[in-house]
């Protein structure tokens, strides 16, 4: 169970644009970026990606789509953090409901990505399987870290 939910975070990590951004202190500075260094963020991710796993010429079309998906779901945040920004004197429910909406964002970024991921996964040769996994447990591990697992 919990190395589902540490998956699940590291995959929401990978496919959307930011961390989870309720209003909390600690996450207002990452609200307060610009629209262009989310959007390089994402870029960047997508490039580590492909380097990451090597993909070739074959599977570039397969990891399109899944950057594709990348990118919406950073858009999706983006708008998303637009939305939910509070004051600091946002009350516990207005706090849990900002939370709740990005919480549900994260999840449907989620299953968006894991068809177009299943079908990259899919063409992969075994060696890239094992680099892919190898990414995902590394960032498993850093996301569980920093939510204090």
């Amino acid at each position: 169970m919990i190395r589902s939910i540490a998956t699940a975070t590291f995959v929401a990590t990978i496919v959307l644009a930011g961390p989870a951004l309720a209003a909390s202190p600690a996450t207002r500075h990452v609200t307060a970026r610009s629209h262009s260094a989310a959007a390089d963020d994402v870029e960047t991710r997508i490039k580590t990606l492909h380097d990451q796993l090597k993909i070739k010429p074959e599977q570039q079309q397969a990891f399109n789509n899944v950057a594709e998906v990348m990118r919406a779901n950073a858009n999706a945040m983006k708008e998303l953090r637009a939305k939910v920004q509070q004051p600091a004197s946002a009350n516990a429910l207005e706090q849990l409901n900002s939370y709740a909406a990005v919480v549900d964002a994260h999840s449907e970024g989620v299953h968006k990505f894991i068809p177009a991921f299943q079908t990259l996964y899919d063409s992969m040769s075994d060696q890239q399987k094992k680099t892919a996994d190898a990414v995902l447990r590394t960032r498993v591990k850093e996301a569980a870290r920093r939510q204090g697992r």
